[in-house]
């Protein structure tokens, strides 16, 4: 068994590394960027080592400031985790080349799979089913554009290196080709340093399906059955399962099969995950699930796995790294229960999912499920790196139990003042088709606002907030006209408090039923910098402010139609002109920040009277970028 390793990564996945090495009694190094001095992966790793600045490309992708960090140490082998450098096979073979141990398959195999249309071609020579599509070498516009046209919409463009659905667009029609193509090749370049895409068959009713396996290097392959990560949005995964729901066991031999084969074909040593797409029309069926691509390396959804098998799977690439043989064979695996994941993600469902950043100075997660997380109250969610906050994983006998402990989790979610999506995330797991396993990767666009918005506050909060306000006042005020507020002779108590919740103005009483409602106050918090009361309801984080008669300048420069920067960001493209009249939805701008591009666009029907963008600028958090006036009825 190996003695020491470092951790090539930050975040949850590095904590989750350390976590495992301890209990093999195995030394842990990380490493760190400016941005993460502080971080909980530094603290819980025997030694760590700073490695650069805090942009990833000045720290966590400087491949030889690693290797000499391991070097230094004393560390036998790198473990990458996934993201930043896992799946880059010059830096294998540089870990490699000094001596290193790599935690991870052969460079050779990680170039196979690398690149999606070298990948899709090697799987049709090997006899996995692939998706129709064009894999040729000829990028230019022109070329693209015929294939595209000869595929038939919809057409799917898809970076050929990366993932995480950065350089991915769904393109309706030939007349939205040219723009697509274009924002594709410039995330995949910002994202991978590689521009160049393939084009697929658009599946109509697409679920993704992967497929664990795992090899060792003495020949031995195995699979540990399939996951259904088709709850996605913008193409990113939110919510992953295990086993795929209406899975039956001949299509289950059908993928896992494949699985194999694909892994077999390239020599396959360490974790990966064979992704397939599935055409879910008809039900899972093994002729129409075809081959996407392969991700060498662990993902970020492999505790689903974990729980319905009883593996550790970082345990399994320790051992693997060290010589051993895989610990158990194929027919030892059996699959448990029913496990489900969701991703907290730091961003706000009902402005299109963009991220949010800052510092979380409240932050309470449920204990009745586990819970992987890279960050603590305090903590800053900065714009460098990706905006997932933690994973929430929870494992029943039955998936309805599952889904049930998993939405009762993340109902319980309190954090402020960054924004995140649990509530949006309770939503789906609660909604009626997502209840019976009726899902693909188009359900979410599908339920629309009926997701992404934060329902209205209920009147129970409503009187919290009212309260705790009336609470507040008393702290500073202790005489016996206080405490009698709300006070009639012959009556329920009754006293009322305005607020503002937003733009939205409301009031309250601060009695319910005559009693003062403090048996919920544990998810109230008064916040003395900004004078709100915080409420957290199902997930949903409600703001209420006092209503002094006059309206904050941020909440009536919004409501106005102000569209103001969500972060530090490059503009990349501006779509609209100064005076033109714009539909609610119609792109204004695109903005690239934390690793992907974001339209910002506008909020309702009217005329673009202010416009302060130009493509190639930088632009910090809450700079005007433009304004909309709403266009009077006649």
């Amino acid at each position: 068994m190996l003695k020491s390793v470092l951790i090539a990564n930050r975040g949850e996945i590095a904590r989750r590394v350390i976590r495992t090495a301890k209990r093999l009694g195995i030394r842990t190094v990380a490493v760190y960027s400016d941005a993460d001095a502080k971080a909980p992966h530094v603290r819980e790793a025997d030694e760590a080592v700073h490695i650069g600045a805090s942009p990833a490309k000045e720290s966590y992708l400087r491949g030889e400031k690693i290797i000499a960090a391991a070097k230094q140490t004393g560390a036998e082998a790198i473990h990458p985790g996934y993201g930043f450098l896992s799946e880059n096979a010059d830096f294998a073979q540089a870990v490699i080349d000094a001596g290193l141990i790599w935690i991870g398959p052969a460079p050779d195999s990680i170039r196979a799979m690398g690149l999606k249309d070298a990948a899709k071609k090697l799987m049709a020579e090997a006899g996995v089913p692939v998706t129709p599509g064009y894999l040729g070498e000829d990028q230019s516009e022109a070329r693209l554009q015929k294939e595209a046209d000869a595929i038939g919409y919809p057409v799917l463009i898809k970076a050929v290196a990366g993932g995480g659905g950065k350089g991915m667009r769904k393109v309706e029609k030939a007349g939205e080709f040219k723009a697509a193509l274009a924002s594709a090749k410039r995330e995949a370049a910002a994202a991978f340093g590689d521009d160049r895409v393939l084009l697929e068959m658009y599946v109509q009713r697409p679920r993704h399906i992967e497929v664990q396996v795992f090899g060792d290097r003495h020949g031995n392959v195995v699979h540990l059955f399939e996951r259904d990560c088709s709850l996605q949005r913008r193409h990113q995964k939110v919510i992953e399962e295990a086993p795929a729901p209406g899975m039956d066991e001949a299509a289950r031999k059908a993928v896992t099969d494949a699985a194999v084969l694909a892994a077999r074909a390239v020599n396959y040593v360490g974790a990966g995950t064979v992704e397939f797409i599935a055409d879910a029309s008809e039900g899972l069926s093994g002729d129409r699930i075809w081959f996407m691509e392969m991700n060498t390396r662990l993902q970020v959804e492999h505790p689903v796995t974990e729980e319905i098998t009883g593996q550790d799977l970082v345990e399994w690439q320790l051992r693997v790294a060290s010589g051993e043989k895989l610990p158990l064979r194929q027919e030892a695996l059996k699959i448990n229960g029913h496990a489900i994941e969701a991703r907290l993600y730091a961003e706000d469902p009902s402005t299109g999912f963009l991220p949010s950043t800052g510092r979380m100075r409240a932050f309470d997660l449920p204990e009745n499920v586990r819970v992987d997380t890279g960050v603590e109250v305090g903590d800053e969610i900065s714009p460098h790196y990706d905006p997932m906050i933690a994973k929430f994983i929870a494992h029943a006998p039955t998936r309805a139990a599952a889904v049930a402990q998993l939405a009762e989790a993340l109902a319980r979610v309190c954090i402020f003042p960054v924004k995140a999506n649990a509530g949006f995330l309770v939503r789906a797991l609660e909604s009626e088709r997502f209840k019976r396993g009726d899902v693909d990767t188009a359900l979410i666009g599908s339920a629309g606002v009926s997701l992404t918005d934060r329902p209205a506050p209920s009147e129970r909060l409503c009187s919290l907030a009212a309260a705790s306000f009336a609470e507040e006042a008393s702290r500073f005020d202790r005489s016996p006209w206080r405490d009698l507020m709300g006070f009639r002779l012959n009556a329920p108590n009754s006293a009322r408090v305005r607020m503002r919740l937003g733009a939205e103005e409301v009031a309250a009483p601060v009695f319910v039923d005559g009693q003062k409602p403090w048996s919920e106050q544990e998810f109230s918090w008064f916040d003395p910098p900004t004078q709100k009361v915080i409420l957290f309801e199902r997930g949903d984080t409600y703001e209420f402010t006092l209503d002094t008669g006059e309206r904050a300048e941020g909440e009536a420069a919004v409501g106005d139609g102000a569209i103001l920067s969500p972060m530090p960001g490059k503009i990349v493209s501006v779509a609209a002109k100064a005076g033109v009249a714009l539909k609610k939805g119609d792109p204004i701008l695109v903005l690239e920040a934390m690793k992907m591009e974001h339209t910002l666009t506008a909020p309702f029907d009217g005329k673009l009277t202010e416009l302060n963008a130009k493509a190639g600028a930088q632009v910090s958090e809450g700079v005007l970028l433009a304004k909309l006036e709403k266009l009077e009825k006649e």
